[in-house]
């Protein structure tokens, strides 16, 4: 049994995912203040977490390294000769950039984001595109409601560096003129004219989209995303379930009940979100017995997710690091030689627990206030989605034990704050040991084991 579980581990761990055919152009369109930036790094984070290496090449910030000081709009004015020549200069340098990554370095998708508003613009990138065999897909978003540009001009745009010794008042007049200068060129995607084109059309945030020419899975995957997420002010609540009986004897997985620091937990939880008044807040669960006793004393409705259950740990559940160490000393070394890909015996990798937390992340993007008590596997997976974390910084990233994380979506990213709730707990964090040879002594392998009883 051994023998088989290492040879499909040892493909395993040789193997990069491929999702796509051949590379892939996602390319940007619309007005400035229209959430191109934020739709361009949003994906971006998506689909790297899935598993499809991509990069985003931010035209402005090429324009921005190129002309250290931004004057004002006029650089922006159809009728300015040198700021055309320069945007596009800076325009190829980034395609120039954009080949480099899908060419040579490996990537499988690349984000051009820029205006790319004019029909001409675009021909040069389908052009590009043809020459070297990437497949092209627009998303473009189109927004009339005056109030959501004014709150994306001044999130956004006023922190950025072309503002910064400006005062509001400036910078907000400044910045609707240089979408003036867009505007008499700007060429949508037209349903008769651009019908042979792949593209999703975002129709103000979200109340109505339009999807021309789907042709692969990728593509299909950038469409059903694009279509879950919004920008309506929220917070997710990520945390651990209480302490569990496993936990306090440091055996990993299993299905045991809450010890009594962990019923403590679950009252003072239930204390701490009241507290917060959180207006129709949603509670999910995995279907364990501990996340969902650390549910109950909450007193409120609750979801069970079949999905969120913990890391499947194969013929290792319920084993202590230094029985995996006595028993499958080969396979311990291994896990820690890549933790993130590494399959336990009939079990499962954190590679697969990220598949199979697709679907939540997806229900997370379309709801609002939620609290989520999962486990450390799967809270590590879904805060490395939020906070834009690698494979190789995911399986070690900290979730300990009666700590609530916080997380609010802004401009670009996502704010964290960490609230103990001053219950003690064991510490089941184990750090990555520097020796991960598989010829190491026990005492190196069990270097980082967390005391326990």
């Amino acid at each position: 049994m051994r023998g088989s579980s290492r040879s499909k581990n040892t493909q395993n761990l040789d193997r990069t995912v491929c999702m796509t055919n051949c590379p892939t152009l996602i390319v940007t369109v619309g007005l400035p203040a229209r959430g191109k930036t934020y739709i361009s790094k949003k994906l971006t984070r998506y689909l790297n977490w899935i598993g499809v290496p991509t990069k985003e090449f931010n035209v402005g910030q090429y324009r921005r390294e190129c002309v250290k000081i931004y004057k004002s709009f006029e650089f922006f004015r159809p009728d300015n000769e040198e700021g055309l020549k320069i945007r596009k200069q800076c325009a190829l340098a980034a395609l120039n950039d954009v080949r480099q990554y899908l060419g040579k370095e490996g990537g499988q998708v690349a984000v051009f984001d820029a205006t790319n508003t004019t029909r001409e613009r675009r021909d040069t990138i389908i052009k590009f595109a043809e020459q070297n065999g990437y497949k092209v897909f627009f998303v473009e978003s189109v927004c009339e409601d005056p109030d959501v540009i004014a709150e994306n001009i001044v999130q956004v745009k006023l922190g950025s560096p072309d503002y910064t010794d400006c005062n509001t008042e400036e910078a907000i007049e400044d910045f609707m003129k240089r979408i003036k200068c867009y505007e008499n060129s700007y060429q949508t995607l037209d349903e008769v004219l651009d019908r042979d084109l792949s593209y999703i059309k975002i129709m103000d945030v979200g109340r109505r989209y339009l999807v021309n020419r789907v042709l692969d899975h990728i593509q299909s995957r950038i469409v059903y995303y694009l279509m879950n997420i919004h920008i309506t002010p929220r917070s997710i609540y990520l945390c651990r379930h209480g302490e569990s009986d496993l936990n306090v004897r440091g055996r990993i997985g299993g299905d045991s009940g809450l010890s009594m620091r962990g019923r403590e937990f679950a009252k003072c939880l239930g204390s701490f979100i009241q507290e917060q008044n959180i207006p129709d807040l949603k509670v999910w669960t995995s279907q364990m017995k501990r996340t969902i006793q650390t549910a109950e004393a909450l007193g409120v409705p609750y979801e069970q997710w079949k999905a969120l259950n913990e890391i499947d740990a194969g013929v290792c559940e319920e084993m202590m690091y230094e029985e995996i160490q006595d028993h499958y000393p080969l396979e311990f070394a291994l896990r820690d030689q890549d933790k993130y890909r590494y399959r336990y015996p009939k079990g499962e990798s954190y590679e697969d627990l990220v598949q199979r937390l697709e679907p939540v992340i997806m229900e997370l993007e379309r709801q609002e206030n939620v609290l989520v008590i999962c486990h450390q596997a799967v809270m590590r997976c879904l805060l490395a989605y939020f906070l834009d974390k690698s494979a190789e910084e995911l399986p070690y990233l900290k979730c300990p034990l009666h700590t609530v994380l916080k997380l609010t979506p802004v401009a670009y990213g996502c704010k964290v704050e960490s609230i103990c709730l001053n219950v003690e707990a064991v510490n089941t964090h184990r750090e990555k040991p520097e020796n991960v040879n598989v010829h190491r002594t026990t005492e190196d392998a069990l270097q980082t084991v967390p005391p326990h009883l």
